[in-house]
């Protein structure tokens, strides 16, 4: 695997990491040069930009319990990444299942799905650029999501 490929799979996997944490401003901080977008060719207000706009999504969406962590765990797989250095751009695709278990919800499956996500080379590092979310199965989101 390339060095590129490497830091690229770490960023995929700090996303996690940082999420299940609880660190809402280090995920955005991973968006400061990119975007999530909640669908593919959504609306605007699907789209949430920076690293103020993807905190906002998560402030917005997230339930966060006593310990200051959303009770989860991302669980992310079949990570493709294909770089092209010369560009200095990159593209990804893996799944991801979500775990929780709270004081009223069994561990249990709450969600799987998918990741589209593009990255670009700015001043030396690799950031994302577009994280596409898609999902493909749910169950009971009602003590992860807000809404």
């Amino acid at each position: 695997m390339s060095d590129a490929a490497r830091e690229i799979e770490n960023l995929v996997y700090t996303y996690a990491e940082r999420l299940d944490s609880g660190d809402l401003d280090g995920v955005a901080a991973l968006f400061a040069h990119g975007r999530i977008r909640g669908m593919e060719d959504g609306p605007p207000e699907t789209v949430f930009e920076g690293t103020a706009g993807v905190r906002q999504m998560y402030e917005l969406a997230t339930r966060l319990y006593e310990d200051g962590t959303p009770k989860t765990k991302h669980l992310t797989t079949n990570l493709r990444i294909e770089v092209d250095e010369q560009a200095g751009t990159a593209r990804a695709s893996a799944y991801y299942c979500v775990t929780q278990a709270t004081p009223d919800l069994p561990l249990q499956v709450i969600v799987t799905g998918h990741y589209r996500d593009t990255f670009h080379r700015v001043e030396g590092a690799w950031w994302f650029d577009t994280r596409i979310m898609f999902v493909d199965q749910v169950g009971d989101v009602s003590h992860h999501l807000k809404f």
